[in-house]
């Protein structure tokens, strides 16, 4: 027990500095991006330059914890006037500079300030919108214990491997890495090797443009 107990607080130490440590770095190189992403946003679409929702973050079998997402915004701003609904591969209700900062990841960037202040890890389970929790945790088994004791991520293993959710099927599909990437904890290797494989795969995918 005091093997195990001493293991998960490594790991929690570990993940941790390497949340504030990553998010500073990538705020940093953020910076000198800002004007030119805000001059696209702005310059093409109505609507603010970030976009904040409401997400599900690190839960327990009796507590759901909320916080509010920032991402710069990919959406015309009238896009959810009919009631929330998932993106679409070909969205129309992405704009045209959306679409590109969503291929790069670029939209999750504002995210790191989410991880700076402990709502967010680099690296976890998607957070969900609230809107859903509810109809997913019915439809897909052990959809709640995704996120028991994890903070979500801004990547994470379903992320790298599947990109954004269009369906439920999609979300379905990603429970299964989601609870690979917590059996990961089991030892400090398993989870240093996992998290840096994922954020070689994240960065390939923000350079080939890749994403969804």
């Amino acid at each position: 027990m005091y093997t195990l107990t001493k293991k998960n607080n490594t790991i929690t130490f570990g993940k941790r500095f390497f949340d504030v440590t990553g998010s500073l770095i990538g705020i940093t190189l953020m910076l000198p991006l800002l004007p030119f992403i805000a001059i696209a946003i702005l310059g093409t679409s109505k609507g603010p330059l970030f976009y904040r929702q409401l997400r599900v973050g690190k839960s327990t079998p009796n507590e759901m914890a909320l916080f509010e997402i920032i991402k710069f915004r990919t959406m015309y701003q009238d896009a959810e006037t009919k009631g929330a609904a998932w993106a679409t591969k070909h969205d129309p209700r992405i704009t045209p500079v959306g679409r590109f900062l969503r291929k790069t990841r670029l939209d999750e960037l504002p995210q790191l300030f989410n991880v700076l202040k402990g709502e967010m890890s680099l690296i976890g389970p998607r957070p969900e919108r609230p809107v859903f929790y509810k109809t997913l945790e019915k439809e897909i088994p052990f959809f709640a214990d995704r996120t028991y004791g994890v903070l979500p991520g801004i990547t994470g293993l379903a992320q790298v491997n599947q990109g954004y959710d269009t369906s439920i099927e999609d979300v379905r599909s990603k429970v299964g890495y989601d609870h690979s990437y917590a059996l990961s904890h089991n030892s400090v290797r398993n989870w240093f090797v996992t998290d840096f494989q994922i954020t070689v795969k994240t960065l390939r995918i923000m350079v080939d443009g890749r994403g969804q």
